[in-house]
């Protein structure tokens, strides 16, 4: 969605202010991890949870929450997307689709806070088709991009649909996003302990519940994720 100046301004207004955006420290990883959709390997057990998210246009806690935990080594940042859901459903399957009518989460990240408006989206639906977008000064191609080395698993990655069923309880989604596909605006690949980004993490619901939510709030009667102006603050650390 391209936003106009005019538009701009009014986002600009609305989001919250920089010092009251949700800050989290992204720790180093303290072992492998495996991308399975399972979340279980020891390095999540020591990475905080980045707190809770709201829904979009500033109406307060969604009511369906999600658990995020982010951790990074010198190759890749890594995400862990814990939904609670009980109408979880899912039908896009074609590369670059419109993931974001189905049950979704998305990672949108500005490695230079000097320049938050280049940024970059990991959108992921339920069943694992991803849609990314890179949305930077620099860049001249298409639409849509085409990052490198992403490895991604969902709870129900692959199938061909994911209709609900009332065994529905929770989804997972689990990433590891090469740095090198940020070379171009962050200070440094791999960061050093201490640099900081800027990001947000969002959800979609599915056909029962459409609520949309972010960790970090948008602000009154802004409605859409791509406001990198709200987006909080990440500090890269080193491992517990």
């Amino acid at each position: 969605m391209r936003i106009t100046t005019l538009a701009l301004l009014s986002v600009c207004a609305a989001a919250a202010s920089v010092d009251e955006l949700p800050r989290y420290k992204i720790q180093r990883a303290s072992s492998p991890i495996v991308i399975d959709a399972k979340l279980d390997d020891p390095a999540w057990r020591n990475a905080p949870a980045a707190g809770k998210f709201h829904l979009a246009g500033g109406k307060g806690e969604a009511a369906q929450q999600t658990v995020v935990r982010l951790l990074w080594d010198d190759e890749n940042l890594y995400a862990g997307y814990h939904c609670g859901d009980r109408h979880i459903s899912a039908y896009v399957t074609e590369r670059h689709g419109p993931v974001s009518n189905d049950d979704c989460v998305e990672i949108f990240l500005s490695p230079n806070p000097e320049k938050v408006r280049n940024y970059y989206t990991f959108e992921i639906n339920a069943i694992g088709a991803m849609l990314n977008r890179c949305r930077t000064d620099w860049w001249k191609g298409p639409a849509t991009w085409e990052p490198e080395g992403v490895r991604y698993r969902t709870s129900f990655h692959g199938l061909p649909k994911k209709d609900e069923q009332l065994s529905d309880n929770h989804w997972v989604v689990e990433l590891a996003i090469p740095l090198r596909n940020f070379s171009r605006d962050a200070a440094h690949t791999p960061p050093r302990p201490g640099d900081v980004w800027r990001l947000n993490l969002n959800r979609t619901g599915g056909k029962t519940n459409r609520e949309s939510s972010t960790w970090s709030p948008l602000g009154e009667n802004v409605k859409t994720f791509h406001t990198p102006e709200a987006f909080g603050w990440v500090e890269f650390t080193g491992a517990r």
